[in-house]
C-alpha cells in the first residue's frame, strides 16, 4: 500500500489514499464477502463448467451431466416426462415457466442459470 494522507476538512476527518489502493481496499472487501458465503456453504463452480456453460446449446443438458444425472432421472424429479425433458434439452420445445422452474429446483439452480 502506498502513502496514506490524513486531511481534516471542516472538522471531519479523512483518509486520502491512491485510486490503486481504493480500488485494492475494495477488492479485498468483496473477496472476503465471497470468501464468508463459501465458507457458509454457498455452492461454486468449477472453471471447466463455467466454460462449458458459456458455450453449450443445453445449460440444461449440461447441469444435468454435472449433477451425474440421467434424463430419466432428471424427468422424474422435475415431474415431466423423459421425451419432454429431451425435447427441451435439444430446443424443440421452450418449456413452461413451472416447468423450467421445477427443472432448476431438481438440478439445485436458479432459473436464470437455465435460461440465457
Amino acid at each position: 500500500m502506498g502513502e496514506i494522507q490524513k486531511l481534516t476538512i471542516d472538522g471531519k476527518n479523512y483518509v486520502l489514499v491512491s485510486e490503486e489502493d481504493y480500488e485494492d481496499l475494495i477488492d479485498s472487501l468483496e473477496a472476503q464477502a465471497i470468501m464468508a458465503r463459501v465458507a457458509a456453504g454457498e455452492e461454486t463452480f468449477p472453471h471447466e463448467l463455467v466454460v462449458e456453460l458459456s458455450q453449450t446449446d443445453s445449460r440444461i443438458r449440461t447441469y444435468r451431466k454435472y449433477r451425474g444425472m440421467t434424463g430419466s432421472e432428471l424427468a422424474a424429479a422435475a415431474g415431466i416426462s423423459q421425451p419432454h425433458l429431451s425435447d427441451i434439452e435439444n430446443g424443440k420445445k421452450a418449456g413452461s415457466v413451472d416447468v423450467l422452474k421445477r427443472i432448476a429446483t431438481a438440478l439445485r439452480v436458479d432459473l436464470d442459470d437455465l435460461v440465457v
